[in-house]
């Protein structure tokens, strides 16, 4: 049977301070702004709060604590190009296929581990996962990577591909009145936010149901906003070609396990990139905790209870650290895929992105420990390292080449010959021309680049706290 599973409820720390990565679309320019726009009053919201938070939105700011300090072991030499194992591997451990798909380098289809060292402290020690990743979020340079193309179950962590795919479609204030069937088909033991059949839910309601709850009811009731799980799938998988994460396979929109659903953790980490290029899918994935709408009793205000973040080193829960910069961004745990998480973090001028998938460790929470390890390690490794790979940039974000134009039949000269015949019989207007044309090219040609590299890397930080 399968089972997605939720943390009890626990402490939510709001100390410190917590950074995130601007919106590179003009429909999301705007800075991000504790609990809402500017001006917006900030409560710390628990379950036994009365009343749902004044509109917009039921975001509650997180922060970090102090960095927990790791130790590092020192290695007798360096290597400039180098493989290092990150774990030994048992006879019962499965293995990775020998060859796997080799987009964003050659390197990352190689089993195992790829790090180039250089002056970087050694990979940190209890690594168990089947495949990770460390990655740069604004340069997606990939620093270190294991079995980064290993196709997985992925469990929830999938719900960031469908909120990537689904959340410019739907104004957060649109309201939507659950039916029967919205609620179908979702897998035994699924993990549920507590939507109720008959009750009006806004899409804002929603979206804190998927990512704080990872609510498989959410994920179900959007879908059918969305014209059903049949074209919500395919709608998720034709994005996913668009990401280049040619090896993930959608079968549920909610990573509920399924025959042939899988991932990696080279896509993971492009659908967390891609999320993150929009300002809600960034508020919702860091929010801690909020309040949900509930019952609604004739003649009385409508209910709500409090929900929280299953994002252990978000909230801090569950034994585990909050991590210092911590900004979300989804968890997922089947007894298929068992324990996956994708974090991203921010430190001084550098975001990391992290992606680690069904750790074997029995350390507890072995998935965030690992996360947060890799985390400390990347960002001491920034700039010692030569990296392995790169985070490709989607299809529909390459500029595409245009047609070189056929000669013209008059003249079967090369354009810079046809300038110079011109400008030797004294036609100014055909060397105006030329240049014209020349300079319209390089206009194109560097808008073309410009618009690239505005969205893919990721630009500057947005602050949600001034520098301290």
């Amino acid at each position: 049977m399968n089972q997605l599973h939720t943390p009890n409820a626990s402490r939510n720390q709001e100390t410190g301070r917590l950074s995130f990565i601007r919106s590179v679309s003009t429909a999301y320019s705007d800075r991000l702004l504790p609990g809402g726009p500017a001006g917006a009053t900030v409560r710390r919201v628990t379950p036994a709060a009365g009343g749902r938070p004044v509109a917009p939105c039921t975001f509650t700011t997180v922060s970090a604590v102090k960095k927990t300090a790791l130790t590092v072991l020192a290695t007798s030499f360096l290597s400039a190009l180098c493989a290092v194992p990150a774990s030994a591997a048992t006879a019962d451990d499965p293995k990775p296929p020998a060859s796997m798909s080799s987009v964003g380098g050659d390197r990352l289809g190689l089993p195992g581990t790829q790090v180039n060292l250089g002056s970087a402290g050694a990979l940190p020690e209890k690594l168990t996962g089947r495949s990770w990743i460390v990655a740069d979020a604004e340069s997606g340079e990939v620093l270190a990577s294991h079995n980064a193309h290993w196709e997985l179950a992925p469990a929830s962590t999938l719900k960031m591909l469908f909120a990537d795919t689904l959340m410019p479609r739907f104004p957060s204030t649109e309201t939507h009145k659950v039916a029967p069937s919205d609620l179908a088909g979702m897998g035994e033991g699924s993990s549920l936010v507590g939507i109720k059949e008959g009750l009006t839910y806004t899409v804002h309601d929603l979206w804190l149901g998927v990512f704080l709850r990872s609510g498989n009811d959410a994920v179900h009731v959007l879908a059918a906003m969305n014209h059903g799980v049949a074209r919500t799938v395919s709608d998720m998988q034709q994005h996913a070609q668009d990401l280049r994460a040619l090896d993930t396979h959608v079968v549920s929109p909610d990573g509920y396990d399924a025959p042939r659903q899988v991932s990696s953790a080279y896509d993971l980490t492009l659908f967390a990139r891609s999320g993150l290029q929009k300002k809600d899918f960034r508020e919702y994935c860091s929010t801690s905790t909020a309040q949900f709408p509930g019952l609604q009793k004739k003649g009385k205000k409508r209910e709500t209870f409090g929900i929280q973040n299953t994002n252990r080193l978000l909230t801090g829960a569950d034994g585990v650290t909050q991590y210092r910069g911590i900004a979300g961004v989804k968890n997922g745990n089947t007894s298929n895929a068992g324990a996956t998480y994708t974090a991203v973090a921010e430190r001084g001028d550098h975001v990391l992105l992290v992606t680690v998938m069904n750790p074997s460790s029995t350390e507890n929470q072995a998935v965030y420990k690992e996360a947060a390890r890799l985390l400390d390690w990347g960002f001491a490794a920034e700039g010692k390292v030569t990296p392995v790979g790169q985070l490709v940039a989607p299809v529909s974000a390459t500029p595409v080449k245009q047609p070189s134009k056929s000669p013209s039949p008059v003249s079967k000269q090369p354009p810079a010959q046809a300038a110079a015949t011109s400008r030797t019989n004294g036609s100014g207007r055909g060397v105006g021309m030329a240049l014209s044309i020349a300079g319209g090219a390089v206009v194109l040609l560097a808008a073309g680049v410009f618009l690239v590299n505005r969205r893919w890397p990721l630009p500057d930080l947005a602050r949600r706290f001034p520098r301290r």
